[in-house]
């Protein structure tokens, strides 16, 4: 079989190599020089969409979709025996800092990478590679990080972070400004990278769900539920329909609650603090609805592969068709009130706007690319179920400010509402666990792209014989975002940085693996 009896679409269906046979469900091919060049080309003039890139020794991998059609996906693999390969981020900015990231943790290197800085070595550990397999508790002298320099005579820097005045991981961001205008924003990441990959390598599959659960607190579903279809897609194993639902309506309760927190958050940053106090009443209503139904107020280790962990009873699906009715009702209220304050208004529109060649280019996801005219969301491409059997619409805009990423986050509030309404009419009976077929004795890889309501999760794992982790890549939608901020935020005032950052609202932990 060629990569060619495939029925890709012109962007992929020339791209020739050998295909590796356990890979599901898109297909995954070793690829010569030729072929990995020319799929950089193609990145680079917009008819493919950069998904993933992501090592392992002597290997990198590189997931790509065709640009018309996100559901038409294909994974290349690139042997680099003698560690190095040709750089996807030479001619493909979003690779830059993934490229930076597999240095870090795998000593590969992209020949013609015009970013060599470190990405999450930050000097504490042993300056050996790879630091994904080996590390060092003894504190190095780390290296200055030199940021990018701006000319100009009256040109300053503003230093911000890594350490917060709030309850916030850390991240640093240099801020360069000429008066009061940026002309300039770089961050530097890195400062929770916590090993995940290696710590998932050897893990069996229920301690492997428990850690990817924990790559983003605040996406502990969409995490789970990319881990978990990532693994029933490599051992050909399908959970009880209910369990399928059942996930579908903690994902949405945590689209909904996360979505609540930021419209508030944001308006607090813009000086509108009775917004960030409704919003939360009603984001706290809906975690401790969580906790009633699943057990856990964020939902954490309630999916694993094979199905889901605690059911709901029909007191559950009165208490939430009864929450959503009520939070329809209120959130309403308080799109009146942001709709019609001037002075808010006046702090949002037309404030940090990223374009919308730039949301394309970085393949943005969720409502950072859907405020800036990309037409996007995994639930629709490339799908999953149950949402094939559900009505809902993905709203886009075109301004891509902070105000179209504030209403972009209000119509998908009452989409999710409507979501759980109908996956409550619907929810089936039966089962909620099923145990793999193929329990023992299967080996095989997996991909699977989940919408997080940040946009698509990607998740790629290789599972051995012994049903244990041999390699696992979890990719968070922050690391094609945070470019984009530092995007965004040139000819703003420093005073509206703020504002700009919560309306991005990209995750450390996630772009910290």
């Amino acid at each position: 079989m060629t990569v060619s009896d495939l029925c890709l679409p012109d962007s992929l269906g020339d791209l020739y190599g050998e295909i590796v046979a356990e890979h599901s469900p898109w297909p995954r091919i070793k690829v010569k020089h030729d072929v990995w060049m020319a799929t950089i080309d193609r990145l680079n003039h917009g008819t493919l969409v950069l998904m993933g890139l992501w090592g392992e020794p002597q290997t990198i991998h590189l997931a790509v979709a065709d640009t018309n059609n996100l559901s038409k996906i294909l994974v290349l693999t690139f042997s680099c025996p003698e560690g190095h390969y040709p750089s996807v981020g030479c001619m493909h900015p979003p690779a830059i800092r993934l490229e930076r990231a597999v240095t870090d943790l795998f000593g590969l290197i992209p020949v013609g990478l015009p970013d060599t800085r470190p990405w999450l070595d930050h000097g504490k550990w042993s300056k050996q590679t790879p630091i994904a397999t080996q590390q060092s508790d003894a504190k190095q002298n780390e290296e200055e990080y030199v940021f990018l320099s701006v000319d100009g005579d009256n040109v300053h820097q503003v230093p911000v972070g890594p350490v917060h005045a709030g309850i916030i991981e850390p991240g640093h961001f240099r801020i360069s400004a000429d008066g009061d205008t940026i002309v300039r924003l770089e961050a530097r990441l890195g400062y929770t990278h916590k090993g995940i990959e290696s710590l998932l390598q050897g893990a069996d599959l229920e301690q492997a769900a428990r850690l990817a659960a924990r790559c983003s607190g605040d996406s502990t579903v969409a995490y789970g539920l990319a881990f978990a279809h990532a693994v029933e897609s490599a051992l050909n194993w399908a959970p009880p329909v209910r369990a399928v639902w059942l996930r579908a309506l903690m994902a949405e309760l945590e689209r909904l609650a996360n979505h609540l927190g930021d419209i508030g958050a944001i308006c607090n940053d813009g000086g509108f603090a009775i917004m960030l106090a409704h919003c939360s009443v009603l984001r706290e209503q809906i975690l401790r609805e969580s906790f009633s139904s699943f057990g856990h107020r964020l939902m954490m280790d309630r999916i694993f592969p094979g199905g889901v962990v605690t059911d709901i009873d029909s007191a559950s699906i009165t208490r939430i068709t009864a929450l959503m009715a009520s939070i329809r009702l209120r959130f309403q209220q308080l799109v009146e009130l942001y709709d019609t304050t001037a002075s808010l208004q006046d702090r949002t529109i037309g404030t940090g706007t990223l374009q919308a060649g730039f949301a394309q280019q970085f393949g943005a996801g969720g409502f950072i690319g859907r405020a800036s005219g990309r037409y996007c969301d995994a639930r629709r491409w490339p799908s999953y179920p149950p949402y094939n059997e559900l009505e809902f619409e993905i709203p886009v805009l075109q301004s891509g400010d902070v105000n179209a990423r504030i209403w972009v986050r209000i119509y998908e509030v009452e989409q999710s509402i409507h979501l759980i309404e109908q996956i409550l009419a619907k929810l089936p009976e039966g089962s909620i666990r099923a145990e793999s077929k193929n329990s023992t004795n299967r080996s095989g890889e997996g991909m699977a792209i989940i919408e997080g309501f940040r946009g698509d999760i990607l998740a790629w794992v290789r599972i051995d014989a012994a049903n244990r982790i041999e390699r696992c890549h979890l990719r968070d939608p922050s690391w094609f975002q945070w470019p984009l901020l530092e995007s965004a935020i040139d000819g703003n005032i420093v005073a509206d940085f703020p504002i700009c950052n919560k309306s991005f609202n990209c995750s450390y932990s996630g772009s910290d693996l």
